[in-house]
């Protein structure tokens, strides 16, 4: 799947499960790491949970395997790197401390 349209998919598979303001930043052209951020908020550490397994069976039954996915232990933040689409899926106020939005302002974002 094309990098621009995984990113779309995980935003709409974030707002199945009514994930938080999903948001995707194109930062291909500030990056080396990666062409586009997912990022999403979860109203607990529950909902976070449930929207990173949701992401992550979702884009493998798609034929798209993660290649990592990183957590802590409170599930106060997930990380799913699909390789050119890293998605962030945060509890809303690790996500406001984070501020990723701001810390990668340069990139636009993705409708």
């Amino acid at each position: 799947m094309q990098s621009k349209k995984l990113a779309r998919f995980i935003k709409k598979l974030s707002e199945e499960k009514k994930g938080v303001e999903p948001v995707i930043l194109d930062v291909s052209k500030i990056s080396d790491i990666t062409r586009y951020f997912v990022i999403v908020s979860g109203n607990s550490s529950r909902h976070v949970h449930a929207l990173a397994d949701h992401i992550v069976e979702s884009t493998k039954k798609k034929k798209n395997y993660p290649w990592h996915v990183e957590k802590d232990k409170d599930f106060s933040w997930v990380v799913v790197d699909h390789g050119d689409v890293i998605t962030h899926v945060f509890y809303t106020s690790t996500r406001k401390y984070y501020n990723l939005e701001r810390l990668w302002g340069d990139a636009p974002r993705i409708v």
